[in-house]
């Protein structure tokens, strides 16, 4: 567990920080010497680090294993050994050089496959999301509708028990009888009156 946090911290500051801002002052400065030390520097850097993660997984049991790694970044950044600069002009320029067509070509292919990947699987991220809006619309309008029918015939209840609540029954007007004698004499005086007016003609 220490020997990983040393390696770690090893790796971390002279095999990143370090390098990185002798970087920075050779871009600032316009050395091409240094600039071109540095660039070889870091296309081994990204193999070691590319492989280190498989090795941290199957290696790891090794003994010495995190001290080697610390010995290797030392290697590469000594201005003594110029481990860097060896690696890439035995091993990496040669490599790349026989096979840049070829990786070339599948970096376009894996571009081209990547964007036509990417389209596809938005499209169909576009049609997954407008069936689920067009569903949640459908259930939210299906739940508006039961409710309003639920209003409806709630509406239809309460008309059903007032139609079926007694009529009362219509109002009768009763005369007395003291009312129905005066008509009555009034009535036979206009008859004998009307009597007398034919008699006189």
């Amino acid at each position: 567990m220490v020997s990983w946090i040393i390696s770690r911290l090893v790796v971390l500051i002279f095999g990143t920080l370090y390098p990185a801002y002798y970087s920075y002052k050779a871009v600032k400065s316009k050395d091409i010497k240094e600039y071109v030390k540095w660039m070889m520097y870091w296309i081994i850097f990204a193999l070691f680090t590319t492989a280190e993660t498989f090795t941290d997984l199957f290696l790891c049991w090794f003994p010495f294993y995190y001290e080697l790694k610390i010995a290797f970044v030392a290697w590469l950044l000594s201005p003594y050994t110029k481990g860097s600069s060896l690696l890439y002009r035995k091993f990496v320029h040669p490599t790349l050089s026989s096979k840049e067509k070829e990786i070339d070509d599948c970096l376009v292919q894996a571009k081209d496959r990547s964007y036509d990947a990417l389209v596809h699987f938005g499209k169909r991220g576009l049609n997954v999301a407008a069936t689920a809006a067009v569903m949640a619309a459908s259930k939210g309008q299906g739940a508006l509708s039961e409710r309003l029918r639920s209003f409806s015939m709630q509406d239809l209840s309460t008309i059903r028990g007032d139609s079926s609540s007694p009529v009362p029954p219509p109002v009768t007007v009763r005369t007395s009888s003291k009312q129905s004698k005066p008509k009555t004499s009034r009535s036979a005086s206009e008859s004998t009156g009307s009597s007398d007016f034919k008699m006189l003609l």
